[in-house]
C-alpha cells in the first residue's frame, strides 16, 4: 500500500512540475527582451510581435478621441502572408487596456439639462459639481486573441488589410457606470487597418530596418489607416436602471450608430517581429 501511494505522490508531483514547467515565465534578453510575453510556451510557435501605438485618433460618429497615451500590442504567430495565424500575449494583455481621455469630457457626451427624468438629472449634474467629468475611451479586444489577423507582407508594401482587430470601446465616467461600450464582444468594432490607402487616408510603412542576421524586424513610424468601418451605438451608460435614458442621450450627441466613412482611424505606430527560435536562445 505504501508502495502504491508514493507512486501516486510521485507521479502527481511530477504532473505539477511539469504543468509548472509549461506555464514558465521566459526571460529573453538583449535586442529580444522586448518579446517577454511571446507565447513561447507553445512549442510551434515561429514569430514574436510586439507594436506599440503612439499616435493618431479615432474617430466615431462626430467624436475624435486622439491617442495620448501608448497602446501596447502583443503575441506571436506562425504561417506567412494571409495564412498568419495570430496568439496573444503569454500572459493574457495581448491589447493594453489604456485610457484615452475624450476631449470634452462628459459634457461632451450628454447635457444634463436635456434629461426629462428628474432623478437622472439631479444624479448627472451632481456629477458635474462634484469634478468627474473627465470621460475616458478605452479599447479592448471583443474577440479572443487569435480572432486578429495579421499580414506581414502587406503591411511592409502598403497593400491590402496589415491588421484586423475586432474590438469595443469602453467609456469610463461615475455616472455611466462600469458597462457603458460602443461594440460588444457579439456586436464588435471590426477594424481593417492598412498601411495603403482606405477612403481620403493613405498610411505608410515607415521606415523598415533588419538586424545583422535578419531574424529580427523593425519598422518605425508606421501609419495605419481606416475610413470604411461601421461603429454601432452605445450599451449598457447609465447603467441597468437609467441606460434606456442615456444610451440615445449620447447616441445623440455623437452620431451613433454610424456607416462606413462617417468613422476613421489613423494610428501611427511602431513594429518589431522577431523569430521565435532567436528569442528562446536569448534566454
Amino acid at each position: 500500500m505504501r508502495k502504491i501511494i508514493a507512486g501516486g505522490l510521485t507521479g502527481l508531483l511530477s504532473l505539477i512540475f511539469a504543468a509548472g514547467a509549461l506555464a514558465a515565465p521566459h526571460h529573453p534578453t538583449g535586442e529580444w527582451e522586448v518579446f517577454s510575453d511571446c507565447p513561447l510556451n507553445r512549442a510551434t510557435m515561429e514569430n514574436c510581435v510586439y507594436s506599440v501605438t503612439t499616435g493618431g485618433s479615432v474617430t466615431l460618429g462626430s467624436k475624435t478621441v486622439p491617442i495620448k497615451n501608448p497602446v501596447t500590442l502583443q503575441g506571436g504567430f506562425e504561417g506567412v502572408g494571409s495564412e498568419i495565424q495570430f496568439y496573444g500575449a503569454e500572459d493574457g494583455n495581448t491589447l493594453s487596456k489604456t485610457a484615452q481621455p475624450v476631449p470634452g469630457g462628459l459634457a461632451g457626451l450628454i447635457k444634463c439639462n436635456e434629461i426629462s427624468n428628474l432623478l437622472v438629472r439631479l444624479t448627472c449634474e451632481a456629477t458635474f459639481e462634484n469634478g468627474l467629468t473627465g470621460v475616458n475611451a478605452t479599447l479592448e479586444l471583443a474577440a479572443a486573441a487569435t480572432s486578429i489577423k495579421l499580414n506581414t507582407e502587406n503591411l511592409i508594401f502598403e497593400e491590402g488589410i496589415a491588421l484586423e482587430l475586432p474590438v469595443k470601446v469602453h467609456l469610463e465616467n461615475p455616472f455611466l457606470g462600469s458597462g457603458c461600450y460602443v461594440g460588444s464582444n457579439t456586436n464588435p468594432l471590426i477594424v481593417d487597418l492598412t498601411t495603403g490607402t482606405s477612403g481620403s487616408l493613405k498610411g505608410t510603412s515607415g521606415k523598415i530596418s533588419f538586424n545583422k542576421l535578419f531574424d529580427k524586424t523593425t519598422v518605425k513610424g508606421a501609419k495605419l489607416v481606416n475610413q470604411t468601418f461601421t461603429a454601432p451605438g452605445v450599451t449598457g451608460c447609465g447603467g441597468p436602471v437609467i441606460e434606456l435614458l442615456i444610451n440615445p442621450l449620447i447616441n445623440a450627441m455623437t452620431g451613433l450608430p454610424a456607416g462606413s466613412g462617417t468613422n476613421s482611424a489613423s494610428l501611427e505606430a511602431d513594429f518589431e517581429d522577431g523569430a521565435a527560435e532567436s528569442v528562446r536562445a536569448s534566454e
